[in-house]
């Protein structure tokens, strides 16, 4: 139980912000996709069902870490975060075989940012 409650701030903070932004992201999918998706045909048949289907999985993903910040889950958090880390792994392999270099630029330092807060939630259990 301690443990939960000993976590940095700045670890919360940064969780929190993470919650908005997927949240920010579902929102925005949701209601201005052209906004999100300026090169994509939204008009297309089964475009908006995927746009949905991938609005829905950032917003799971916002309500989920928020969930774990306001709890001060390090298992949660840390599941979160593992989730994250897989996610920008795939966004990697996307942007490489799509050749977009401001893809695999952002998978990388979301990779980076995902394996250490996944470092930093951990450490502080086994402190």
């Amino acid at each position: 139980m301690n443990s939960q409650k000993s976590l940095p701030v700045w670890i919360l903070i940064v969780s929190g912000l993470f919650a908005l932004m997927e949240i920010g992201v579902s929102l925005s999918l949701c209601f201005a996709p052209e906004s999100v998706l300026e090169t994509v045909d939204l008009t297309a048949k089964g475009v908006l069902y995927l746009v949905y289907m991938w609005a829905a999985r950032q917003f799971a993903l916002g309500f989920i870490l928020a969930f774990a910040t306001f709890k001060r889950s390090v298992p949660m958090l840390s599941l979160s975060y593992i989730f994250f880390l897989v996610m920008f792994v795939g966004d990697l392999l996307i942007g490489i075989h799509q050749k977009e270099n401001s893809m695999i630029i952002t998978a990388v330092v979301m990779c980076l940012i995902s394996a250490g807060l996944i470092y930093a939630v951990n450490r502080r259990v086994s402190s």
